[in-house]
């Protein structure tokens, strides 16, 4: 497979689809000597099965795993951080990749407990989980979804799943869209198989999916979120780490240049529903966030998302303040550990969808107590 080709297939049959679709990247051509150690990159960013939308189906890396097997692969390492204050260990067993490492006999690293090396990635300096350095191939495997903060969510931001948890918070106090940028340089990815089967696209802890029954591969992170951009209905320049990974060289955003070979696409499958930007960027509206991290963030935006749908947002009285730019301050209403000296505010690193709806629910109808300090 080139640098500049991406390779689509729809169907329903997942662990077929993936090997077929292996087969024409010439994945193991790729690889080159079996003797190479190979790691798998998925998206488990929290507990819930891959048929919410935010996870990569089981049966993706399944496909997968039976490809490597086949063509004489036995040295695989299946590696993963859930965001914070998700275990990883909950998502390997609810996701079924615990089942999965049994029963082809692969290694699986929760990189929330693995070492960091700080490491030089383009001029900037990030702690990076020494497993992704114990690879020779890295083979990603993300979900093609929506992102409450950077819109979208693929090849480039996946690999946040191999830092530390500290490493997570600082990424969104240095504005979260350079330091996925510079991660690109430090971390390689050799090839992207992309699940695309029914990702949400609107919030990265899924709840909305919608259904494509597509899988793609690339061989260049950069364009394989470009090909993501224009499949979602945004512009590349909308996504701004995506040309600062460009700049940096870690590879080309120019679809011009792309070469897209589709396999078994149908008036069914050919269109994909668009997210509905409008919808998230009016509950964007509602909150104040500075430097919070993803997982906060992404429970706070489909909370109000519930209210929204109830009819409650409209006579929000406040903005809800969110995120590590508000640590130390003082105000009116927050959510989040961060917030903990406001008149109103919901403890918790960070606290879950459902804790925030009740307590958001509570402050409307004034029954909300104050925080105590």
């Amino acid at each position: 497979m080139e640098k500049d080709e991406i390779l689509v297939i729809y169907g329903t049959e997942y662990r077929e689809m993936t090997k077929a679709l292996l087969e024409r990247a010439d994945l193991a051509g790729m690889i080159g000597d079996r003797k190479k150690r190979v790691g798998i990159k998925p998206n488990l960013v929290s507990a819930v099965s891959a048929s919410e939308g935010a996870t990569t189906h089981p049966e993706v890396v399944e496909g997968l795993l039976q490809y490597l097997k086949g063509h004489g692969f036995g040295e695989i390492a299946i590696m993963e951080g859930s965001w914070v204050g998700e275990r990883t260990e909950n998502a390997f067993q609810v996701c079924g990749y615990k089942d999965l490492a049994k029963e082809y006999g692969v290694e699986l690293i929760d990189t929330q407990k693995e070492k960091a090396v700080s490491t030089d990635c383009g001029g900037m300096e990030l702690n990076i989980c020494r497993c992704a350095f114990d690879v020779d191939f890295m083979i990603n495997v993300p979900v093609m979804k929506g992102h409450c903060q950077t819109r979208i969510t693929c090849a480039l931001k996946n690999m946040k799943g191999l830092i530390p948890n500290g490493e997570k918070r600082r990424f969104h106090t240095l504005g979260l869209h350079r330091p996925i940028a510079h991660l690109g340089v430090g971390i390689r990815q050799d090839f992207i198989l992309v699940d695309s089967i029914c990702g949400d696209l609107s919030f990265e802890d899924g709840g909305n999916p919608t259904v494509m029954n597509r899988l793609f591969a690339a061989a260049d992170p950069v364009l394989c979120d470009a090909y993501v951009c224009k499949l979602m209905g945004y512009e590349t320049k909308e996504v701004p780490y995506i040309g600062m990974a460009g700049k940096l060289g870690v590879g080309c955003a120019d679809l011009g240049r792309a070469c897209i070979r589709e396999e078994n696409r149908t008036g069914e499958t050919a269109h994909t529903k668009m997210p509905d930007k409008e919808r998230v960027m009016k509950l964007r509206e509602v909150t104040e966030e500075v430097d919070s991290c993803s997982a906060c963030y992404g429970y706070l935006i489909p909370a109000l998302d519930m209210l929204e749908k109830e009819g409650l947002l409209k006579d929000f009285p406040e903005k809800v303040c969110i995120g590590q730019g508000f640590r130390g301050k003082s105000g009116v209403l927050g959510v989040g550990n961060c917030t903990k000296d406001f008149q109103y505010s919901l403890k918790g690193c960070p606290p879950t969808e459902m804790e925030m709806y009740e307590f958001l629910k509570g402050y409307l109808s004034g029954s909300a107590p104050k925080t105590i300090l």
